[in-house]
């Protein structure tokens, strides 16, 4: 190889240049093309969401037919799939109402993950959408329960408040706003919204030992025992009824009316397994 002489005259070109603004290159799909400032860089669900959305056709997709799939998942205690699905219905549906169920399932689904966090975004999505509609007051109940269980009880009493306003015959949310207000020492008050819940058909141990416990506080200790007694006498039904189905159930055998049954939790459902001590019942269960 020689040395280039120096005094040899020569012309490098300048090349074409970039153009201004100047256009990155890169293989990846236009739907990765987000702007990074409104994506969290730790959530790994974006890219796939993305991509879900570019590939799948939102036309063939049966969203009511996707809903029953994740309300059948939730049946048979697969929440995680569970999760999944109602994330999909909320992401493919073009009807505002099943989104916002599709967002509803899904909070519920992660609650009985105990995911608190993602439960109450997905409620807040839900509520997002219509926070006056038919959904909207499961919507709130549910992340008051959510709330509270993350430890932020401030607020719970507040969505509690707002679920009986949306909706003054639902029977678990007034359970839940007397709840909240037993917990904060208000017993009368809670003792109206246990009474206005088993009034509108929600009627179990459960509800029956908070509402002895707040006509204690008040110092009405012979109509808590009437209450606690009446409690008991349910409990040890359900307790029999259990072992009745259970005695009579072939084995392997689902439940009767576990798969595609009113996904909506049972107001007048007892769990044996529930300790003595009471506390939110139902709130974190599917509609």
């Amino acid at each position: 190889m020689t040395d280039e002489d120096p005094d040899r005259d020569h012309e490098y070109s300048s090349g074409q240049g970039f153009d201004d603004p100047y256009a990155e290159f890169d293989i990846d799909p236009p739907e990765l093309d987000v702007d990074p400032s409104k994506v969290d860089p730790v959530d790994s669900r974006v890219v796939t969401d993305l991509l879900d959305r570019a590939n799948t056709n939102a036309d063939v997709v049966d969203t009511e037919e996707l809903l029953d799939v994740g309300l059948n998942y939730v049946a048979i205690n697969r929440y995680e799939q569970a999760v999944d699905t109602f994330q999909r219905v909320a992401q493919f549906a073009d009807d505002d109402a099943l989104a916002q169920e599709g967002w509803v399932n899904k909070g519920a689904a992660h609650a009985e993950l105990e995911e608190w966090d993602e439960a109450i975004g997905a409620y807040r999505e839900a509520l997002e959408i219509d926070d006056e509609s038919e959904h909207a007051a499961s919507a709130e109940t549910n992340l008051a329960y959510a709330l509270w269980e993350s430890g932020d009880v401030s607020r719970a009493l507040e969505h509690a408040e707002r679920a009986v306003e949306i909706d003054e015959r639902f029977a678990q949310a007034w359970y839940n706003r007397g709840f909240f207000l037993a917990e904060r020492g208000l017993s009368e008050d809670a003792v109206s919204s246990f009474d206005n819940a088993l009034r509108l058909g929600m009627r179990n141990s459960q509800i029956l030992e908070e509402k002895a416990r707040a006509l204690e506080d008040m110092g009405e200790d012979e109509r808590a025992e009437e209450v606690a007694s009446e409690a008991e006498e349910l409990r040890e039904d359900m307790e029999q009824q259990m072992v009745e189905e259970q005695v009579g159930q072939a084995p392997g055998e689902a439940p009767e009316g576990l798969r595609g049954a009113d996904p909506r939790p049972d107001p007048n459902g007892d769990d044996p397994d529930d300790d003595a001590g009471g506390g939110l019942g139902g709130a974190g269960g599917p509609l």
